[in-house]
């Protein structure tokens, strides 16, 4: 069932889509909004490769290349799979994940994922590209043949309809921009646009959007109840209770078929069907049936992967088809549900969370809701399921999110902060004296790591922090002199708090520190703003100027800006964030 807003939408008319790009499958979503009117969301079921009447809103997250060249998407790419002549792009997603989500560390539990390489000559930033290009084209397609007027309306309002692109909660600014760059690359922005018409959200935050539309139980939407949403996805998990940070587990659905793969590589190893290419086409069908409807009550559970003529009946393999234990099959299951709820109830911990909404593709598995409801319901916490299939959440999740902004702030995962030069104190420092250095005006100081935005603060349209840099030249400079000014700003991702004092090379950051972004501002204009002082200490005189930076959250996006006084009267000046390079 279609969700439709309960609101008549009063903004401007426009086109607002939603891309969910998964690891294994992605989807979109859309909806054409008009004033008066009340929207609606709907979701591109029509694919090239795909059967019309399945209806799928999902396609599966492939790219087949063959010379370097894009050939074929989703379902047709997915044929050429065991096809020499083509390379294929899959599990694309994981190339992406920033160090915080690395594959193998200590707190999943589940060993490092082999990841599938690129096809040679073809980089990330294309391939992403090539498949953004291809689901825009396909959901155009789809708007104009199923929509009244579509063609004329899409041509009117293309140029400046929003586009949001969903996100797993551990992705940050870096991995936006990448998404920003490739959209660009893709030719579905342009890029002074870019900026005005990409919008980002954690898969997290949209399915709680979706869970608010989706879900007929009112029960956990009274007043003050807590509630936390855990997305189940291809690759990650997302746990997201905003009155805290939320956090992304590794332990999606691939995990799931990759234990699956071990538990029959052991199995058949002996057998006539242990190679390779036999393991994975079993992979391939336990994907796409057996583990949809197991829910461990199954005797025996059934991996329909070859012909009549297949059979060894030593292994379990009957005219082509495996049988599996409910134990076999449980085994594939138990890293992934374990690493899910350490990670669920590390992140909650002594909160008394009334209510666990469940969504996600991996979300829909009978037995990972049944796992989750019987261990949270030991602490009085409910699992909730949606009332609609939530494999969509996400890219309907976000389109909700858009036409109703009901979360008003997000909270920050990490503390983020400067290199600030502060004053040297003989107690403070202690243990540190050759860390000491002087500036320009003569007085000792040290680098030391100043927070600027606490893990788990609230960030909301009132919010804004500010911080003064004072910049000391020994003569008076020039406009060019003065130049374009650069401000890092880092995150630390480290175990407890950071260092007191840091080292001065910026090039060496201790681990766990690393660059977010970069603020650059223009200083030119302030010449006229400087002011000539004096050292009382050490006589030294020098020229200083005053600025101000500020970090503001608006839109659901933080943005920079300068500020400075001018004979009396506050000036306000542009800032640039640029978010660390990613590739």
């Amino acid at each position: 069932m279609a969700y439709r807003s309960t609101k008549k939408y009063e903004r401007n008319e426009t086109i607002i889509l939603a891309f969910d790009i998964g690891t294994t499958h992605s989807a979109v979503s859309f909806s054409y909004a008009y004033p008066g009117e009340f929207p609606d969301i709907r979701s591109v079921v029509k694919w090239p490769g795909q059967p019309e009447a399945s209806g799928d809103s999902k396609i599966p997250t492939i790219v087949a290349y063959q010379g370097g060249e894009a050939k074929f998407f989703g379902a047709e790419a997915r044929e050429c799979l065991d096809d020499e002549d083509y390379e294929v792009a899959r599990w694309f997603k994981l190339h992406l994940h920033p160090e915080s989500m690395k594959f193998g560390q200590s707190s999943t539990g589940l060993g490092e994922l082999d990841i599938p390489p690129l096809p040679l000559g073809v980089s990330l930033p294309q391939v992403y590209a090539d498949f953004i290009r291809y689901t825009y084209k396909a959901t155009k397609d789809f708007f104009i043949n199923n929509t009244p007027n579509g063609h004329h309306i899409w041509s009117r309002l293309e140029a400046r309809m929003p586009i949001i692109f969903c996100t797993p909660n551990g992705w940050d600014m870096s991995e936006h921009a990448f998404l920003t760059e490739a959209a660009i690359r893709a030719g579905i922005v342009k890029h002074q646009d870019a900026e005005e018409q990409l919008w980002f959200i954690t898969e997290g935050e949209a399915s709680v959007h979706y869970s608010l539309a989706y879900t007929k139980t009112a029960e956990w939407l009274k007043k003050d109840t807590v509630f936390a949403v855990t997305d189940a996805g291809g690759s990650t998990v997302d746990i997201l209770e905003e009155v805290c940070a939320s956090a992304c587990v590794q332990a999606g659905g691939v995990f799931v078929d990759r234990a699956m793969q071990n538990v029959l590589e052991g199995k058949l190893a002996s057998s006539n069907y242990g190679d390779a290419e036999t393991i994975t086409i079993m992979v391939r069908q336990f994907e796409l049936k057996t583990k949809r409807i197991f829910d461990g009550s199954q005797i025996s559970n059934i991996i329909n992967f070859g012909t009549p003529r297949d059979n060894d009946k030593g292994y379990g393999i009957v005219k082509g088809k495996l049988t599996l234990t409910s134990d076999e099959v449980r085994a594939a299951y138990t890293g992934v549900i374990s690493s899910i709820t350490a990670s669920c109830q590390g992140l909650l911990g002594s909160r008394r969370v009334q209510h666990l909404l469940l969504v996600g593709g991996f979300g829909e598995s009978p037995y990972l809701r049944d796992q989750l409801k019987l261990k949270f319901g030991e602490r009085g916490t409910q699992v909730v399921t949606v009332d609609e299939p939530s494999r969509k959440a996400a890219a309907d999740g976000a389109v909700i999110w858009y036409l109703t902004q009901l979360v008003e702030g997000r909270a920050a995962r990490f503390d983020y902060g400067i290199y600030s030069g502060e004053l040297y104190d003989s107690i403070v420092h202690r243990g540190h004296e050759d860390k000491v250095y002087l500036d320009d005006a003569g007085s000792k100081r040290v680098w030391t790591f100043r927070i600027l935005i606490s893990k788990d603060t609230i960030l909301n349209d009132a919010w804004r922090v500010s911080w003064s840099r004072h910049r000391l030249f020994p003569t008076r400079p020039t406009p060019r002199e003065l130049g374009i000014y650069e401000s890092l700003i880092y995150v630390w991702q480290g175990e407890g708090p950071a260092p007191p004092v840091l080292d001065a090379d910026y090039s060496k950051p201790p681990l766990g520190l690393r660059v977010m972004f970069t603020i650059k501002a223009d200083l030119s204009a302030l010449c006229d703003s400087m002011e000539f002082d004096t050292n009382r200490k050490t006589g030294r005189q020098y020229w200083k100027v005053n600025t101000n930076l500020d970090i503001i959250f608006t839109n659901m996006k933080l943005k920079a800006r300068l500020r400075w006084m001018d004979k009396g009267a506050e000036r306000i000046g542009p800032a640039t964030m640029i978010p660390a390079s990613k590739l």
